[in-house]
C-alpha cells in the first residue's frame, strides 16, 4: 500500500502559486480548534497512481472523491475511507476543483486546460465548457474560461463557476478577468460579474465558492484576503476579511470551515463567516496536521473534515478530540 505523502513534495511546490507578499503568509489568529489530524487517512493500491490533491467532495452516500494531479487523477473511497476505484486517466492538464451533484455526476474544473467538464458515475464524460486549451472570455461567440476553479451548484440545478487562479496579469499573454460565470443546468451560459481590483464586487482571485442555507454566494477572493457574498443574480452584499490567503469554505448547517492556503489553517466560523478557531500551521509532507498549502475542504457527514493539501500532496483528516 503506498501514501499520498510518499510523492515528493517539491514538486508540487513547484506547481503551486506562493505568494511573495509575506503579508499573505501571516495565519489568522483564533483559539485552538478542537480537532487533530489523522495519520494516513486513505490508504490506496499502487496501482492508483494519485499525485498533488487538489480538491475533496462527498456525495450523497458520503462517499469521498479526491481529485488530484497523477495519472489517475479521481479517486473513489467508501463512507469509511476504504479504497473503492481510481479512474480518469487523460482527462485533465491541471485538475483544480470537484463537486458531485445530487444525481451522482462529477463536476471538475481543469485550469491548465480552461475547461470545466461534467463526468457520469462510470467516469463518461457528458458534457464540456469551454474550449481545451484556450483561455479568453465568456461571450455570445466565444466560449471561453481563463482557469476556471471552482464550482457551486444551485438548487434549481443552476451553475456558479470562479475562474482567474493567476494573479497578476495572467498566463500566456491573456489578461486574467477574475470572476463569476453562472449558467443554467444544461450549460447555457447566463451572466458573468467581477472584473480584475479591490473594490466590492471585484476579484484578484476567485478561488472557492459555495453556497448557504438563504442561497447566498460565498465566494474567496484570495489574494484580496477577503470572502465576498453575493445573491444567485451577482449582487454584492458583503464582505468578510482574514488573514493569510482564504481559499476555500464547506459551509454546513451550523457553522463553516474554510482552508487558509499558504498560512496553512483549518479554520472554524460562524454563519456570519466570524473566526471562532483554528488548528494547524505550514510544514512538509509526513507531518500529519501541517500543510504546505491548505487548498480545498469538504466535511463528511459523519463530520469529519477532509482538506487537500496540493503541495504537500497528502489529502490530510482532522476528526474531533
Amino acid at each position: 500500500m503506498k501514501r499520498f505523502v510518499l510523492l515528493l513534495a517539491c514538486a508540487g511546490s513547484i506547481l503551486a502559486q506562493r505568494p511573495s507578499n509575506p503579508a499573505l503568509l501571516v495565519p489568522q489568529e483564533a483559539p485552538l480548534l478542537d480537532y487533530v489530524a489523522v495519520a494516513d487517512p486513505l490508504p490506496v493500491p499502487d496501482a492508483a497512481a494519485m499525485g498533488a490533491s487538489s480538491d475533496v467532495a462527498f456525495d450523497s452516500k458520503g462517499h469521498l472523491y479526491v481529485l488530484s494531479r497523477g495519472p489517475k487523477p479521481l479517486t473513489e473511497f467508501d463512507e469509511n475511507g476504504k479504497f473503492i476505484r481510481a479512474f480518469g486517466d487523460g482527462l485533465f492538464t491541471r485538475s483544480h476543483g470537484i463537486r458531485i451533484d445530487k444525481d451522482g455526476n462529477i463536476w471538475t474544473t481543469d485550469v491548465g486546460a480552461h475547461t470545466v467538464m461534467k463526468l457520469g458515475h462510470d467516469g463518461q464524460v457528458l458534457l464540456t465548457l469551454g474550449t481545451k486549451g484556450k483561455a479568453g472570455e465568456w461571450s455570445g461567440e466565444s466560449h471561453l474560461f481563463n482557469e476556471p476553479n471552482d464550482i457551486a451548484i444551485a438548487a434549481n440545478g443552476d451553475l456558479f463557476i470562479t475562474q482567474g487562479h493567476t494573479p497578476g496579469a495572467g498566463r500566456g499573454g491573456v489578461p486574467q478577468n477574475p470572476g463569476v460565470l453562472k449558467f443554467d443546468k444544461n450549460g447555457n451560459f447566463i451572466k458573468f460579474w467581477g472584473g480584475k481590483g479591490t473594490e466590492p464586487g471585484k476579484f484578484e482571485v476567485a478561488h472557492g465558492i459555495a453556497i448557504d442555507a438563504k442561497g447566498l454566494l460565498w465566494v474567496t477572493d484570495r489574494e484580496n484576503q477577503r470572502i465576498q457574498i453575493f445573491d444567485q443574480d451577482g449582487k454584492y452584499i458583503r464582505e468578510v476579511k482574514y488573514a493569510g490567503l482564504p481559499c476555500a469554505l464547506d459551509i454546513g448547517k451550523q457553522n463553516i470551515y474554510m482552508v487558509n492556503g499558504f498560512a496553512g489553517q483549518l479554520l472554524k466560523l460562524d454563519l456570519d463567516g466570524k473566526v471562532l478557531a483554528a488548528v494547524g500551521k505550514p510544514g512538509a509532507a509526513g507531518t500529519w496536521g501541517e500543510f504546505g498549502e491548505a487548498h480545498f475542504i469538504a466535511v463528511s457527514p459523519k463530520g469529519e473534515i477532509y482538506v487537500a493539501d496540493s503541495v504537500n500532496r497528502a489529502v490530510q483528516k482532522f476528526v474531533k478530540k
